[in-house]
């Protein structure tokens, strides 16, 4: 990916253009081309310099079969070729003044972002006359060069000034009005996550499998299979999501975060840090090893008709609710799931570790939406009685999720607890 300018044009900047562009007249009737303008952007913005495949873009994003051969289907060359065609199009016509410029250069799959050139410049400095004086008193050639460069300089230099000026003035307003923009739902909400003194941990599962992903893949039996040949670098669709919504969230409160996969990461990351936990303790397996929730676990039944299916366990059931939450059995699609929210105290009592885990993948996708929405935010503060971050004090929330083609669609709050450090 190519960005321009970096000091100025920032990732939200980039995503707002793209959705500008998924809303003009000239894309907004393909779904197909938007479709593929928003994965190449997610793509060339989270991650940067990886190239994409053809293979990639045709299964994940076109809906063609896994055994898609792109050397003779040329589905993704075409759609890509449409896409610059309608790029240059916007930009000729409803867009000719937008500073973001989005390209696809041939060749490639990555989307570049420039900052359009500036229409106006700063006026150059009229030319420095110098009256001549008699013979006698003229000053050498070299010296008058001396004095108009030093003139000129000073001019330049006081346009400089100038204009750097104006620039952070311009950008201070911006952060202000920014700053403005937050919801305060989300200022108390995040607040832990704020003031510390290192940039927050985002640790994502990934759990351990074995096989193939082209002959199939499942979870590692530590009974029968060899550590050998477990592959711990794969992770759900829901997480990914998940971690996309955390940074969109992150950068609105001007807070970078650091994402790290759960198998590289240790407990010396976590003494002195705040942690965000995104997945489940079967698939997130460092939350084996720090603080975990009092009253909703995650466990797999070891009796009755579900057995071996990961529950949320309830351990100190109100009245009226039950001892344990199921979401779809295992083996039929999934349309039901439960999740966590769980705020805890951290490794040191002064960090703090913030828990978004569902019984499947798609139940972690509704956990972090739920937190990274102002009216579930709200939702949430309200249930737990707190106006102010300091009211806001460890507590765990269990979510009922509806799910619909891969998709969380509805998420219910179904209990709050509060509980002491």
């Amino acid at each position: 990916m190519a960005v321009t300018h970096s000091f100025v044009l920032g990732r939200e900047q980039c995503f707002q253009q793209i959705d500008k562009l998924i809303k003009s007249r000239s894309l907004h009737t393909s779904e197909s081309l938007c479709k593929l303008l928003r994965y190449l952007a997610e793509h060339s913005l989270d991650h940067p310099g990886v190239a994409l495949k053809e293979y990639q873009i045709a299964t994940e994003v076109l809906g063609r079969p896994a055994g898609f051969d792109p050397q003779s289907d040329s589905t993704v060359r075409v759609q890509a070729g449409r896409l610059r065609v309608k790029l240059t199009e916007y930009y000729a016509h409803e867009g000719a003044d937008d500073p973001i410029l989005v390209e696809i250069p041939k060749g490639s799959y990555a989307l570049t972002f420039h900052l359009r050139a500036g229409k106006t410049a700063i006026q150059a400095a009229p030319p420095i006359v110098l009256e001549p004086g008699p013979k006698k008193e003229e000053a050498p050639a070299f010296r008058r060069g001396m004095v108009i460069t030093f003139a000129v300089f000073s001019v330049l230099l006081a346009a400089s000034l100038s204009t750097t000026a104006i620039l952070l003035s311009q950008r201070t307003r911006i952060q202000i009005a920014s700053s403005a923009s937050i919801p305060a739902a989300y200022q108390i909400f995040w607040n832990r996550f704020l003031t510390g003194p290192q940039q927050p941990w985002v640790i994502f599962s990934n759990g351990n499998f074995v096989g193939r992903p082209e002959t199939g893949m499942r979870y590692f039996n530590p009974s029968s299979d060899a550590r050998s040949f477990i592959l711990d670098h794969y992770t759900g669709v829901g997480e990914v999501l998940a971690i996309h919504e955390l940074d969109h969230v992150f950068a609105l409160l001007n807070r970078p975060i650091r994402v790290k996969r759960g198998a590289l990461f240790s407990l010396d990351d976590a003494k002195n840090n705040d942690l965000i936990f995104v997945g489940s303790p079967s698939e997130n397996l460092t939350l084996l090893d720090v603080p975990g929730t009092q009253e909703f676990i995650f466990q797999r039944l070891d009796s009755g008709p579900r057995k071996g299916d990961l529950a949320v366990v309830n351990l100190h059931p109100l009245p009226g609710e039950p001892k344990t939450f199921l979401g779809t059995p295992a083996n039929q699609p999934t349309t039901e799931d439960y999740a966590i929210v769980s705020l805890l105290p951290g490794l040191d009592p002064s960090r703090s570790i913030l828990i978004l885990a569902g019984n499947t993948t798609f139940g972690t996708q509704a956990a972090v939406e739920f937190v990274c929405r102002e009216d579930s935010v709200k939702q949430l503060l309200e249930r737990l009685q707190v106006s102010k971050p300091s009211e806001l004090k460890p507590f765990e929330a269990l979510l009922h999720v509806k799910i619909a083609h891969g998709v969380p669609v509805v998420t219910d709050l179904v209990s709050v607890r509060n509980r002491s450090r």
